[in-house]
């Protein structure tokens, strides 16, 4: 279908030989349930500077929010004119087990951010999604703070609604982009969450965002009593030999490791899995109800991301909030506003 907008040129920030590069691509002709967003706020993820690192070729950004200005043929749920986001699950077959079953993020014909769809990202003027892809953004949540729920808070809503019951004591192993998110929702879920941090100086954050106790992770066995859930919301991880005690993770505990896959196997000790049941539960983002139901829930209960907005300028923004990852100076979701 084709809109007033089709054809128009626009910038986006492409990965090249190991370079920020601004490169050029036009408005397609809408398929039958493409989504035309105008991009007014893109989260900075880790993601897109680990597939900077690696030098993929492709238009970068996956934590959009913005403005529809045009729809497909088809798409009967979304309208021109209402604020919506999306960016990492783009699409699937809609008619496997997975997705008839609504985990359509486990369709093995999926499309996600960095594998598919590479000329079409959120840190640009615009964004095309599939109906059902891209999310309406509740009334009351700004879009600056809407923007890192695209992913981070996806991410972390699906694992804790899939493993945590209210009453459960929630370990959150590091306050970072995911973990002060974690904190916040394993808390509005009724569970006591355990902050397992580096410094000393993270518990005042900790308890701010929802925390009821906050532990050294040099000395995890000073915690009150064992969790039920841990989560690995940091950068690395722990050490597995000190944190599969029983006396830190319950008997029949489940690890969740939400750490980015990048630091080598994940390697457990085999006989305390054996002995004492330990559970591994890996997610890689919510599915597309799950991500609806998350938006409504940070709404319902205030669950909201500490950010920092960047004016984007270009490659150079980019640049300035990747060397800020680097230097660990981002408290602790980056947003571009194109505004």
């Amino acid at each position: 279908m084709a809109s007033t907008l089709t054809g128009k040129e626009y910038s986006i920030i492409r990965t090249l030989e190991g370079k920020l590069t601004k490169d050029t691509t036009t408005i397609p002709v809408l398929g039958p349930q493409d989504v035309l967003v105008r991009v007014t706020h893109s989260g900075v993820c880790y993601t897109d500077y680990e597939l900077f690192k690696h030098n993929y070729p492709l238009a970068l950004g996956h934590e959009g929010v913005g403005v529809i200005e045009a729809v497909g043929s088809a798409v009967t749920t979304l309208n021109p004119g209402e604020r919506v986001g999306g960016g990492f699950h783009r699409d699937s077959c809609g008619h496997c087990r997975q997705c008839l079953t609504g985990h359509d993020i486990h369709c093995l014909e999926r499309t996600v951010y960095g594998f598919g769809d590479f000329s079409n990202g959120t840190f640009g003027a615009y964004y095309v999604g599939k109906e059902g892809f891209v999310h309406r953004i509740p009334d009351g949540m700004s879009s600056e703070h809407a923007a890192p729920l695209q992913c981070a808070g996806a991410t972390v809503y699906s694992a804790l609604v899939e493993t945590v019951k209210p009453r459960d004591r929630v370990g959150i192993v590091g306050i970072g982009g995911l973990g002060h998110l974690a904190i916040q929702f394993a808390a509005k879920m009724g569970a006591e969450v355990v902050v397992f941090s580096t410094s000393k100086d993270k518990e005042g954050e900790a308890l701010g965002f929802g925390a009821s106790e906050f532990v050294l992770l040099a000395e995890p066995e000073k915690v009150g009593a064992p969790v039920d859930v841990l989560v690995i919301a940091g950068s690395k991880y722990p050490d597995w030999n000190k944190m599969l005690n029983t006396k830190i993770l319950a008997r029949n505990g489940t690890i969740v490791p939400l750490a980015a896959p990048t630091q080598g196997p994940l390697s457990l000790p085999a006989d305390r899995l054996f002995w004492d049941s330990y559970h591994v539960h890996s997610i890689l983002v919510a599915s597309k109800a799950q991500h609806d139901e998350m938006l409504d829930f940070a709404a319902r209960h205030s669950v909201q991301p500490a950010t920092q907005l960047y004016k984007f300028e270009g490659a150079e923004t980019i640049e300035t909030v990747f060397k800020n990852f680097e230097s660990n100076k981002v408290r602790y979701r980056a947003v571009l506003s194109f505004e």
